[in-house]
C-alpha cells in the first residue's frame, strides 16, 4: 500500500532567489528571520536535514542527518499561494496572475455591486487587519462590502458576520469568482468574515478561498485518473478549486491541520495526502510577527515525531513551502525565496543532499514516479537518487 504525505509549511522560505530583486524582495530570508528569535528550536527538522540545505546558515545543526534535503527554486512568474502550489503540483506558470495595485476597475465593481445589491468600500491594497479597523464601522452603518487586495493576485471581501451571514458572504465570493476571469482573473477570491466591536474587530476562522481552476494537468489529476485517492487538508481543496480531490477537510489553524493529517495517516488508503499549514503565512508572516512565526515552527517541530511515528513501511513524507513571507522586513507581503524540501521514509536514504532544484515541480514528478506513474506535468523526479 503506497501513500505519500506532502505537507506545505505555508510561506516558509529559506533565502532569496536570484531574481528576488525583480519582486522587491532582495535580502528576504524567512528562515534567517525566525531563527533570530532566541527560543527558536527545531531539533527534529534539524535531524531531517533542514539546516544542511545549501545556502542555509545555522550554527546549531547535527553532524548527521536522517532525511533527504534540498532547496527548491520557483520557475513560475509570481510569488503567491496559487502559483506556488500549482508549481508544486506540476504546473509552471509563464505569466503572473494579475494584480491590482491601484484597486479594481470601476466596471468590475459596478457589476459586482449590481449583482450583490451592496456597495463597495476601500478598493485598494490593504492589510487585512488594518482594513477592518479603518472601514469596519462604516461597513456596520451602511452594509457595504469591504473589498480590498494586496500585492498578491487576490480579490478579498470582508464583512461582519452580524451584517452579512457567512453563507451570504460565500455567495458574494462566488459572484466575484464568476466575474474575475480573463484580464480580471485573480488567483483567489477570499472571504474574510470578522466579528466584534470597534476598534477591536477580529477576523474569524470562517475564511474561504475561491481559486481559479488549474489551467493544466496536475499530479492530482494523474493520481485520480489512475484510481488513487487524493486527500486534502486545509486550503488545498480551495487552491485547486476541488479538482481531482477525492476527500477533503478544512482546518482553522495549524494544530487542527496536524491532527487532521494524523487522522488520515491512521486510515487505510492508497494515494496522496496533501496538507497546507497556513498559520505561518496568514497569522504571522503577513503581520511581521517574528516571535509568533518562530513559535509556530517550534510547535510544528514538536509535533513532527507524531507524524513520523505514523509512517508505514512504504510511506513517503515530503515537507516543503510555496513561497516566503519574511516577517522581519518592512513589507507584509510574500517574498520571492527558495523553499525547503525535506523527504523521509523507511525506504528513503539518510543524509542525501538533492542540491538546488530548478523547479518546485520536481516534487510532483517524484511523487508520480513513486506511484509508478507519469503524466503531462513539469518537473524532474529525484526518486532514484533517494530510495534505498
Amino acid at each position: 500500500m503506497k501513500r505519500a504525505f506532502l505537507i506545505v509549511l505555508d510561506s516558509f522560505g529559506i533565502g532569496e532567489l536570484p531574481d528576488a530583486g525583480d519582486y522587491g524582495d532582495e535580502g528576504s530570508n524567512t528562515l534567517r528571520a525566525v531563527a533570530s528569535y532566541e527560543q527558536f528550536h527545531m531539533p527534529n527538522m534539524a535531524k531531517l536535514g533542514l539546516f544542511h540545505i545549501d545556502g542555509v546558515e545555522y550554527d546549531k545543526k547535527p553532524e548527521k542527518t536522517e532525511g533527504v534535503f534540498g532547496r527548491m527554486s520557483e520557475s513560475s512568474k509570481g510569488k503567491d499561494t496559487t502559483i506556488g502550489h500549482w508549481e508544486i503540483a506540476g504546473i509552471i506558470s509563464e505569466k503572473p496572475l494579475p494584480t491590482f495595485p491601484n484597486g479594481f476597475p470601476k466596471e468590475l465593481l459596478d457589476e459586482f455591486s449590481r449583482r450583490t445589491k451592496r456597495g463597495v468600500l476601500c478598493n485598494q491594497p490593504y492589510s487585512g487587519t488594518d482594513v477592518i479597523r479603518d472601514y469596519g464601522e462604516e461597513h456596520l452603518k451602511t452594509g457595504d462590502l469591504i473589498v480590498y487586495t494586496s500585492a498578491d493576485s487576490v480579490f478579498q471581501i470582508a464583512a461582519h458576520e452580524s451584517i452579512v451571514p457567512v453563507k451570504e458572504l460565500y455567495h458574494y465570493c462566488e459572484i466575484a469568482r464568476e466575474l474575475c476571469t480573463g484580464d480580471w482573473g485573480v488567483g483567489r477570491i477570499i472571504a474574510r468574515p470578522f466579528e466584534g466591536e470597534a476598534p477591536e474587530f477580529k477576523r474569524t476562522s470562517n475564511r474561504h478561498d475561491y481559486s481559479l481552476v488549474p489551467p493544466k494537468t496536475t499530479m492530482m489529476d494523474v493520481l485520480r485518473d489512475n484510481e488513487y485517492e487524493v486527500l486534502s487538508v486545509g486550503k488545498i481543496n480551495d487552491i485547486f478549486a476541488g479538482k481531482s480531490i477525492t476527500d477533503m477537510v478544512r482546518t482553522k489553524n495549524n494544530a487542527e491541520g496536524i491532527e487532521k493529517t494524523l487522522e488520515y495517516m491512521r486510515k487505510e488508503f492508497q494515494g496522496l495526502c496533501f496538507t497546507n499549514l497556513v498559520d505561518f503565512d496568514m497569522v504571522y508572516g503577513h503581520r511581521n510577527d517574528v516571535e509568533g512565526y518562530a513559535k509556530a515552527l517550534n510547535y510544528f517541530d514538536e509535533q513532527l515525531p507524531r507524524i513520523l511515528d505514523e509512517l508505514k513501511s512504504e510511506d513517503i513524507l515530503i515537507i516543503t513551502a510555496d513561497h516566503g513571507c519574511d516577517p522581519s522586513t518592512e513589507s507584509t507581503d510574500h517574498s520571492r525565496e527558495y523553499t525547503p524540501c525535506i523527504v523521509y521514509g523507511k525506504g528513503i536514504k539518510a543524509g542525501i543532499n538533492i542540491g538546488t532544484r530548478k523547479t518546485f515541480a520536481d516534487i510532483a514528478a517524484t511523487i508520480l514516479e513513486y506511484f509508478n506513474l507519469s503524466g503531462d506535468i513539469a518537473g524532474t523526479s529525484f526518486l532514484q537518487e533517494i530510495t534505498k
